[in-house]
């Protein structure tokens, strides 16, 4: 996996200054996909103070350090680079109430979404899969990581849909299980159409599932 060299230099700093850190998320998920990332986040086992100070003289922006991120305002721009972390208590069924920073990049990666947004990539150790992303990609599907996780987040569910028309995935039918027993009253994938961002192209792929699943379509999907 080739970094681009903005990336690839802070990774490279924070590693000499002895904090385990990868590339995440989105941008290991498209780079495998053969897509070229638009974003490249990155996380570390630095806490926010040890970050400072790595990059202590260079353009950042602290506005997020509080819950453990640091942007740097790279030449080709900003990198996002987040503490290892965990989440609890989503009382807004959105945003986590709590943040406890990690030294273990498991416990971050187990916090994400689905497998294919779970995996991370460091040029020093690899790639890190600790939930199947890699053969999901290959088996073409979008599963949630964790049932907990997946369930206190209802737009997860929005994101799944997205996900699996933007690439022409499917939807693990856990993943959609699990959604229905959170929200017996309705079973409702929220579908929202966009052409800018591919969703079409995984629409008639995708209406068999979400209609066997109880799943509302909404007006004008099933003719496209």
């Amino acid at each position: 996996m080739r970094l681009p060299e903005d990336a690839a230099r802070a990774l490279e700093k924070l590693e000499s200054a002895g904090w385990e850190s990868y590339a995440v998320g989105g941008c290991v998920r498209d780079s495998l996909l053969g897509i070229e990332p638009h974003d490249w986040d990155l996380c570390t086992a630095a806490p926010p103070e040890a970050m400072k100070k790595v990059f202590a003289g260079e353009r950042v922006i602290e506005t997020g350090l509080k819950h453990g991120t640091l942007t740097l305002l790279a030449p080709s721009g900003p990198l996002e680079i987040t503490t290892f972390r965990t989440e609890s208590g989503y009382s807004d069924c959105r945003h986590p109430d709590r943040v406890s920073f990690v030294r273990d990049i498991h416990a971050d990666l187990a916090r994400r979404d689905f497998t294919v947004n779970a995996m991370a990539y460091s040029p020093v150790r690899g790639l890190r899969d600790d939930f199947g992303g890699r053969e999901d990609i290959r088996k073409r599907v979008i599963r949630h990581v964790d049932e907990e996780t997946f369930r206190r987040d209802p737009l997860r569910a929005m994101r799944a849909a997205q996900f699996a028309a933007r690439f022409d995935f499917a939807i693990a039918p856990e993943t959609i299980a699990s959604h229905i027993a959170q929200h017996p009253e309705c079973g409702v994938f929220c579908v929202v159409m966009s052409g800018d961002t591919g969703f079409y192209s995984g629409t008639k792929k995708l209406l068999p599932l979400l209609k066997a699943c109880r799943v509302r379509v909404l007006p004008g999907l099933s003719s496209m």
